[in-house]
């Protein structure tokens, strides 16, 4: 079976990606309702703070704080073409490949802020993780997973993983641009020592 490897403009952005490790953008990210607001986004598309507001349980004052500091860390964008008067259209931004600044350039705030970070992410990989076993016999094939046991050195372990972002920027396109049959998928890739006990 040979598989589809995207479009001119796929393949364009993969090579425009941006990468961004600053600690004001792990800040902004490390915030539980602008997490759920970027998946909002990007599994549903455009949205305005009223519809964000009702499809997430909150109240309008509130989402437009929350969009604002997405906006400042360059996480979101307005949409002018589709905005008028008052009401605001937004996205997330595309082609962003967020990284962590190194430890030891953070400071003790800012490592509290990424520890706060991964815990909100591992709350949510964790639930993701138990979705995945209860769910994956009835998915018709949606959900998919693989572990493995590989001896890298570390050098190798950051090239898998820079070559799995761009494998992951290959296929990325927002809900916009997607076909009529395709889903928002959640993926998560991690790499560990194994001999740590």
């Amino acid at each position: 079976m040979t598989r589809e490897r995207g479009t001119d403009d796929q393949r364009a952005e993969v090579g425009a990606r941006r990468t961004v490790d600053s600690p004001e953008v792990l800040k902004a990210l490390a915030h539980p309702l602008r997490l759920r607001i970027l998946r909002h986004l990007g599994a549903k598309g455009p949205a305005t703070s009223t519809t964000l507001a009702a499809a997430l349980g909150e109240n309008t004052g509130t989402l437009s704080y929350h969009l604002r500091m997405l906006e400042r860390a360059g996480l979101i964008e307005d949409i002018p073409e589709r905005s008028g008067g008052r009401e605001r259209w937004w996205r997330g931004v595309r082609g962003l490949d967020i990284r962590r600044p190194p430890q030891g350039e953070l400071t003790d705030a800012e490592r509290a802020v990424s520890a706060e970070l991964d815990r909100l992410r591992l709350e949510e990989d964790v639930e993701l993780a138990r979705r995945f076993t209860a769910e994956q016999a009835e998915s018709e094939g949606w959900m998919r997973g693989s572990r493995s046991l590989v001896h890298l050195t570390k050098d190798e372990l950051n090239a898998l993983h820079d070559d799995y972002v761009a494998l992951l920027a290959r296929y990325a396109r927002g809900p916009e641009e997607a076909p009529p049959d395709a889903r928002p998928v959640l993926l998560r890739w991690f790499g560990l020592p194994a001999d740590l006990d």
